[in-house]
């Protein structure tokens, strides 16, 4: 008899041998190598051990949107000194606001400093993914577009970075092919095109468009820009720290040389540029004095560039609110359109022909190049399938409308997450500080899945219901539910603003600060046992040279979250 001995049930279950800690090897693939693809190389490379990690980039470089965009003109209306990692600051920018190339410039030196090329093969894109229960991986397939070739591939999470500027779309123009000239979209431009002394047509009205027709209006003979409805042109953001009115400058040597000498002094000038776009969230309310000042503001600002009397006028300055649309910055835009060689036309167009436009009136207009400003889908859907849980397509999941847990992860999608989902803080300043805390708050994640036996994690679909539901709520109260057609709604008048995050910039960092766990489900590796990371009673805490007492080091360790 073993008398006195405690002879547990097992049913089964086996101690694992590792010690508490011990991280699982891992496989994560990232689609897209811009500035959320980078971030997540370098923060694996830096804080994750026993990762496989790959990115598949379409382009030959990295980059992204700014790899992408190279038409005249194109720039960034965040400032620089915001639009740059925390980890790889930059004390050189040329310009207050950069221009793209520059921008590229940055994004290719840190692939390079860091040496992040290693993890990327480019030209490759992924033609779809399928997420497999038993084996807690998502299985891809993958092609290589320079030769065709296609191949499979697996992970245990999938990281999507490909971003939310990256699926351009031509305006539904019936004739659009059949135009003999030279036919381009802004986001597809065609470096060699030589546009002096030829008459040119902008379709479009947004970012794009305000920032090409300044750019190439004093090069071409003559120059129609069709502008369908009002929007608000504006300086860029934190616009009382550039120059007059908004207006760009170039840094000094003497500043740039400053910044590099005195990182404090660099460090305290980059906060305070970064202070302002965290301080306007009150303008974005409905109906508050700040939002009444920015009308006023803007509306005096546009009528002054426009010049006096200015027919225009009446049609351009918009009667939304300041927000509704994303305000687009565009120094000498209004001021290109009262040029001798530009035409504003507000009418529709009919139809393309090869030599021209034809307008609703029935105007024929003959020009020799049309340049469409027409933007991107921003519906959210995915350009492949992606196929997750029970068999669930994202695209069709997301075809009445897209939604996600706290933007990074929609329903039915086991270890997935993206940057930029629907009701993310697209429209509150800088991406980059944006995409650091995406990416902390992704890899905490996958951090406690690989050292706590977890195979699987997912968002329950009440957590995604009742965040959804406050943030429809909430953004009534803002200038972004106003009357106008904006992406923010996807493209409608009314309707919920599903693209943008509930609250301001700085609200969005403190959520994103710390997992709500509770609002997630999870699959173990182990069945019988959720203690099964426990292991064999060791922790790698107590690894060869790891200080043994690190608890008597600093008293307030583990508080650091407290508010109070």
């Amino acid at each position: 008899m073993n008398q006195g001995i405690f002879v547990p049930v097992s049913n089964g279950y086996v101690v694992d041998e590792d010690a508490f800690g011990e991280p699982r090897k891992l496989r994560i693939i990232t689609l897209g190598a811009g500035a959320s693809g980078l971030n997540v190389a370098r923060q694996i490379e830096q804080h994750m051990k026993n990762v496989e990690f790959q990115i598949y980039e379409k382009n030959g470089d990295v980059g992204g949107t700014w790899l992408e965009n190279k038409y005249p003109g194109c720039a960034c209306d965040i400032p620089s000194h915001s639009y740059q990692y925390t980890w790889a600051t930059n004390p050189n920018w040329k310009k207050f606001y950069s221009p793209g190339p520059e921008i590229l410039e940055y994004f290719q030196d840190v692939a390079d400093k860091y040496c992040l090329r290693k993890y990327i093969k480019f030209h490759h894109r992924i033609i779809s993914t399928i997420w497999d229960e038993q084996e807690g991986a998502w299985n891809m397939r993958i092609r290589k577009l320079e030769t065709g070739e296609e191949f499979d591939d697996y992970c245990h999470f999938f990281i999507n970075a490909s971003g939310f500027l990256n699926n351009w779309k031509w305006p539904a123009i019936p004739g659009l092919e059949s135009f003999k000239g030279n036919l381009m979209h802004s986001a597809a431009w065609k470096p060699e095109s030589d546009l002096s002394g030829k008459t040119v047509a902008v379709i479009g009205s947004g970012s794009s468009a305000i920032q090409i027709v300044p750019a190439i209006q004093p090069q071409v003979k003559h120059l129609t820009t069709f502008i369908r409805s009002p929007t608000w042109v504006t300086a860029g953001f934190a616009q009382s720290k550039a120059g007059p009115g908004g207006t760009n400058f170039d840094f000094s040597p003497e500043q740039k040389e400053s910044f590099a000498k005195d990182p404090e002094k660099y460090l305290a000038y980059r906060k305070d540029v970064e202070k302002e776009m965290c301080s306007r969230f009150k303008m974005l309310h409905k109906d508050t004095p700040e939002q009444k000042a920015a009308v006023e503001f803007s509306t005096n600002d546009m009528k002054s560039k426009l010049g006096p009397n200015n027919p225009l006028a009446e049609f351009i300055i918009p009667k939304f609110a300041v927000g509704c649309r994303r305000p687009t910055p565009g120094n000498g835009y209004l001021e290109s359109l009262t040029k001798d060689n530009v035409r504003v036309v507000t009418d529709e167009i009919e139809e393309v022909v090869p030599e021209g436009l034809i307008l609703t009136g029935g105007e024929t207009l003959k020009v020799d190049a049309i340049i469409c400003a027409t933007g991107f889908d921003l519906s959210f859907c995915p350009q492949f399938p992606i196929i997750g849980r029970n068999g669930a397509n994202l695209s069709e999941q997301w075809k009445e409308r897209a939604t996600a847990y706290m933007s990074v992860t929609p329903e039915n999608m086991p270890n997935y997450f993206m940057f930029m989902g629907p009701n993310s803080p697209v429209g509150h300043g800088s991406a980059i500080p944006i995409i650091e805390h995406v990416t902390k708050y992704i890899l905490k994640m996958i951090y406690k899945c690989q050292t706590e036996s977890i195979k699987a994690l997912c968002p329950s679909p009440s957590a995604i219901r009742e965040f959804t539901l406050h943030a429809d709520v909430f953004l009534t109260r803002t200038a972004w539910s106003t009357k106008c057609r904006s992406w923010f709604k996807n493209g409608k008048v009314d309707g919920p603003v599903m693209a943008l995050h509930p609250g301001s910039r700085i609200h969005w960092f403190h959520m994103m600060t710390q997992p709500r766990y509770e609002d997630w489900e999870w699959t173990r590796l182990n069945p019988l046992n959720r203690f099964a990371y426990l292991g064999n009673g060791f922790s790698v805490r107590e690894a060869r040279g790891k200080d043994l007492t690190w608890y008597f080091d600093d008293p307030n360790e583990g508080y650091e979250g407290f508010l109070y």
